[in-house]
């Protein structure tokens, strides 16, 4: 079955590869990995803490807001690193992001990125009833 709505963030990408920034499944958001890239320029090179902060707030919650949800209504993150060393950084930006909020989170490091200079990429899933 095919999701209900798809969201863009107009990148580069989406087209070539065949996917969206993020899909609505009913009462879901699912948002795909998302980088501190912005107009195809990845942002705050070897800043893990402000990486993390940006792919928050400057992608992923303007592509749930474009169907009325929120980083409020976030139930689950996932949090991929390329270095366990950066884990501190990465945490305190999402902690501060959402520390009341309280989803479930998955973080893992190791990760190798397309770009070397990517240190983080998080993905979301957002729910509120309809």
């Amino acid at each position: 079955m095919a999701a209900d709505k798809l969201i863009s963030s107009g990148g580069p990408w989406e087209s070539v590869i065949g996917y969206s920034r993020a899909t609505v499944a009913g009462p879901y958001v699912h948002v795909s990995g998302s980088t501190a890239t912005i107009g195809g320029e990845l942002q705050a090179k070897g800043d893990a803490y402000s990486q993390a902060k940006i792919a928050l707030l400057e992608v992923i919650a303007p592509a749930l807001a474009q169907v009325g949800y929120s980083l409020a209504d976030v139930v689950r993150t996932r949090v991929y690193l390329a270095n366990a060393e950066d884990m501190d950084a990465a945490g305190k930006a999402h902690g501060e992001i959402f520390g009341e909020i309280r989803p479930a989170t998955t973080m893992l490091a190791g990760i190798q990125f397309i770009n070397s200079e990517m240190l983080v990429e998080i993905e979301v899933d957002a729910w509120k009833a309809n």
